[in-house]
Protein backbone atom coordinates (compact mmCIF):
# COMPACT_ATOMS: atom_id res chain seq x y z
CA UNK A 1 0.00 0.00 0.00
CA UNK A 2 1.92 3.05 -1.19
CA UNK A 3 -0.55 5.42 -2.81
CA UNK A 4 -1.35 8.73 -1.11
CA UNK A 5 -4.24 10.73 -2.53
CA UNK A 6 -4.47 14.44 -1.64
CA UNK A 7 -7.77 16.31 -1.63
CA UNK A 8 -7.60 20.09 -1.33
CA UNK A 9 -10.12 22.38 0.35
CA UNK A 10 -12.65 24.74 -1.18
CA UNK A 11 -10.05 26.78 -3.06
CA UNK A 12 -9.09 23.70 -5.06
CA UNK A 13 -5.47 24.84 -4.87
CA UNK A 14 -3.42 21.70 -5.46
CA UNK A 15 -0.19 23.57 -4.65
CA UNK A 16 -1.42 23.83 -1.05
CA UNK A 17 -0.03 20.32 -0.60
CA UNK A 18 3.48 20.96 -1.95
CA UNK A 19 5.25 21.73 1.38
CA UNK A 20 3.72 18.63 2.98
CA UNK A 21 4.32 16.29 0.05
CA UNK A 22 7.99 17.26 -0.03
CA UNK A 23 8.36 15.99 3.54
CA UNK A 24 6.61 12.65 3.15
CA UNK A 25 8.49 9.44 2.25
CA UNK A 26 9.50 9.09 -1.40
CA UNK A 27 8.42 5.46 -1.31
CA UNK A 28 4.80 6.60 -1.56
CA UNK A 29 3.14 7.53 -4.85
CA UNK A 30 1.46 10.93 -4.46
CA UNK A 31 -1.72 11.68 -6.38
CA UNK A 32 -3.18 15.18 -6.08
CA UNK A 33 -6.72 15.34 -7.45
CA UNK A 34 -7.63 18.62 -9.14
CA UNK A 35 -11.23 19.81 -9.21
CA UNK A 36 -12.61 20.91 -12.61
CA UNK A 37 -13.62 24.63 -12.63
CA UNK A 38 -11.48 25.33 -9.54
CA UNK A 39 -8.13 27.11 -9.34
CA UNK A 40 -7.52 27.30 -13.06
CA UNK A 41 -8.71 23.80 -13.91
CA UNK A 42 -10.91 23.64 -17.02
CA UNK A 43 -14.60 22.94 -16.54
CA UNK A 44 -16.00 19.45 -17.10
CA UNK A 45 -19.29 19.13 -19.04
CA UNK A 46 -20.64 16.48 -16.67
CA UNK A 47 -19.99 18.40 -13.44
CA UNK A 48 -22.89 20.70 -12.60
CA UNK A 49 -23.40 20.08 -8.88
CA UNK A 50 -21.57 19.18 -5.70
CA UNK A 51 -22.78 15.58 -6.11
CA UNK A 52 -21.31 15.51 -9.63
CA UNK A 53 -17.97 16.75 -8.33
CA UNK A 54 -18.03 14.20 -5.51
CA UNK A 55 -18.63 11.40 -8.02
CA UNK A 56 -15.83 12.73 -10.22
CA UNK A 57 -13.34 12.81 -7.32
CA UNK A 58 -14.26 9.30 -6.20
CA UNK A 59 -13.87 8.04 -9.77
CA UNK A 60 -10.24 9.22 -9.78
CA UNK A 61 -9.44 6.74 -6.99
CA UNK A 62 -8.75 3.51 -8.84
CA UNK A 63 -6.33 1.67 -6.58
CA UNK A 64 -5.85 1.00 -2.84
CA UNK A 65 -5.13 4.41 -1.34
CA UNK A 66 -4.66 6.45 1.79
CA UNK A 67 -6.57 9.72 1.53
CA UNK A 68 -5.15 12.96 2.94
CA UNK A 69 -7.82 15.63 2.89
CA UNK A 70 -8.13 19.25 4.00
CA UNK A 71 -11.30 21.15 4.85
CA UNK A 72 -13.95 20.60 2.13
CA UNK A 73 -11.75 17.86 0.69
CA UNK A 74 -12.60 15.86 3.79
CA UNK A 75 -16.19 15.58 2.56
CA UNK A 76 -14.95 13.88 -0.60
CA UNK A 77 -12.76 11.63 1.55
CA UNK A 78 -15.71 10.56 3.68
CA UNK A 79 -17.80 9.91 0.56
CA UNK A 80 -14.99 7.78 -0.88
CA UNK A 81 -14.62 5.85 2.39
CA UNK A 82 -18.33 5.03 2.29
CA UNK A 83 -18.58 4.22 -1.41
CA UNK A 84 -15.18 2.63 -2.12
CA UNK A 85 -14.46 1.05 1.24
CA UNK A 86 -12.44 -1.73 -0.40
CA UNK A 87 -9.96 0.79 -1.84
CA UNK A 88 -9.66 3.27 1.03
CA UNK A 89 -7.02 1.88 3.40
CA UNK A 90 -6.47 4.98 5.52
CA UNK A 91 -7.79 8.48 6.19
CA UNK A 92 -5.99 11.62 7.27
CA UNK A 93 -8.57 14.35 7.82
CA UNK A 94 -7.27 17.86 8.42
CA UNK A 95 -9.51 20.67 9.69
CA UNK A 96 -12.65 19.39 8.00
CA UNK A 97 -16.35 19.08 8.77
CA UNK A 98 -16.44 15.53 7.49
CA UNK A 99 -19.99 16.19 6.33
CA UNK A 100 -21.46 16.77 9.79
CA UNK A 101 -23.89 19.51 10.79
CA UNK A 102 -21.81 22.39 12.16
CA UNK A 103 -24.75 24.31 13.64
CA UNK A 104 -23.95 22.91 17.07
CA UNK A 105 -20.45 24.42 16.98
CA UNK A 106 -19.26 28.02 17.07
CA UNK A 107 -17.68 28.18 13.64
CA UNK A 108 -16.74 31.10 11.44
CA UNK A 109 -18.85 31.24 8.29
CA UNK A 110 -16.38 31.02 5.43
CA UNK A 111 -18.90 31.28 2.59
CA UNK A 112 -19.25 35.04 2.14
CA UNK A 113 -15.50 35.68 2.05
CA UNK A 114 -15.04 32.67 -0.19
CA UNK A 115 -17.56 33.90 -2.74
CA UNK A 116 -15.96 37.35 -2.75
CA UNK A 117 -12.50 35.89 -3.36
CA UNK A 118 -13.49 33.23 -5.89
CA UNK A 119 -16.11 34.96 -8.02
CA UNK A 120 -15.52 32.60 -10.93
CA UNK A 121 -16.20 29.44 -8.93
CA UNK A 122 -19.55 27.59 -9.21
CA UNK A 123 -22.24 28.78 -6.76
CA UNK A 124 -23.30 25.22 -5.96
CA UNK A 125 -20.05 24.62 -4.10
CA UNK A 126 -21.15 27.08 -1.43
CA UNK A 127 -24.85 26.22 -1.30
CA UNK A 128 -24.45 22.43 -1.14
CA UNK A 129 -25.93 20.76 1.92
CA UNK A 130 -23.93 17.64 2.72
CA UNK A 131 -25.01 15.25 5.45
CA UNK A 132 -22.87 12.18 6.19
CA UNK A 133 -23.26 12.31 9.96
CA UNK A 134 -25.51 9.25 10.24
CA UNK A 135 -23.09 7.20 8.14
CA UNK A 136 -19.85 8.02 9.96
CA UNK A 137 -20.26 5.18 12.44
CA UNK A 138 -20.08 2.78 9.47
CA UNK A 139 -16.46 3.80 8.82
CA UNK A 140 -13.93 1.53 10.46
CA UNK A 141 -10.83 2.78 8.66
CA UNK A 142 -7.81 3.82 10.70
CA UNK A 143 -8.09 7.61 10.73
CA UNK A 144 -5.77 10.41 11.80
CA UNK A 145 -7.49 13.70 12.62
CA UNK A 146 -5.31 16.83 12.64
CA UNK A 147 -6.70 20.12 13.94
CA UNK A 148 -5.31 23.52 14.91
CA UNK A 149 -6.20 25.19 18.19
CA UNK A 150 -6.52 28.59 16.46
CA UNK A 151 -8.80 27.42 13.65
CA UNK A 152 -12.04 29.42 13.57
CA UNK A 153 -13.48 27.69 10.51
CA UNK A 154 -13.17 24.15 11.89
CA UNK A 155 -12.39 24.56 15.60
CA UNK A 156 -11.05 21.81 17.85
CA UNK A 157 -14.51 20.73 19.15
CA UNK A 158 -15.34 19.61 15.59
CA UNK A 159 -12.27 17.38 15.57
CA UNK A 160 -13.14 16.06 19.02
CA UNK A 161 -16.67 15.26 17.85
CA UNK A 162 -15.38 13.35 14.81
CA UNK A 163 -12.90 11.57 17.06
CA UNK A 164 -15.80 10.25 19.12
CA UNK A 165 -17.87 9.18 16.10
CA UNK A 166 -15.11 7.62 13.97
CA UNK A 167 -14.45 4.44 15.91
CA UNK A 168 -10.87 3.91 14.70
CA UNK A 169 -9.55 7.47 14.92
CA UNK A 170 -6.98 9.49 16.84
CA UNK A 171 -6.85 13.29 17.15
CA UNK A 172 -3.70 15.41 17.06
CA UNK A 173 -3.87 19.14 17.78
CA UNK A 174 -1.33 21.59 16.34
CA UNK A 175 -0.59 24.41 18.75
CA UNK A 176 -1.19 27.84 17.16
CA UNK A 177 -2.44 26.10 14.02
CA UNK A 178 -5.12 27.88 11.99
CA UNK A 179 -7.15 26.59 9.04
CA UNK A 180 -4.06 26.51 6.80
CA UNK A 181 -2.02 24.44 9.27
CA UNK A 182 -1.16 21.67 6.79
CA UNK A 183 0.78 24.20 4.73
CA UNK A 184 2.10 26.47 7.49
CA UNK A 185 3.10 23.65 9.85
CA UNK A 186 4.12 21.10 7.24
CA UNK A 187 7.05 19.85 9.37
CA UNK A 188 4.88 19.02 12.37
CA UNK A 189 2.02 17.67 10.29
CA UNK A 190 4.35 15.48 8.20
CA UNK A 191 5.82 13.92 11.35
CA UNK A 192 2.34 12.94 12.52
CA UNK A 193 1.43 11.52 9.12
CA UNK A 194 4.68 9.55 8.90
CA UNK A 195 4.01 8.07 12.32
CA UNK A 196 0.47 7.22 11.22
CA UNK A 197 1.74 5.57 8.01
CA UNK A 198 4.16 3.45 10.01
CA UNK A 199 1.39 2.30 12.33
CA UNK A 200 -0.88 1.61 9.38
CA UNK A 201 1.75 -0.55 7.64
CA UNK A 202 2.30 -2.55 10.82
CA UNK A 203 -1.41 -3.21 11.25
CA UNK A 204 -1.89 -4.47 7.69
Amino acid sequence: MNNLVFLAGASGNTKFWTPLIEKLPESYIKQVIAYPSFHGEPAHPDINSFDDLTSYVIEQIQQPSILIAHSMGGIFAIAAALKKTHLIKGLVLIATSGGINLDQFQVQDWRQGYQAEYLQYPDWFVTANIAYENSLTDIDIKTLLIWGDQDLISPVPVGQYLNRILKNSTLYIVKNGDHQLAEKYANEVSLQIKHYLEELSLSN
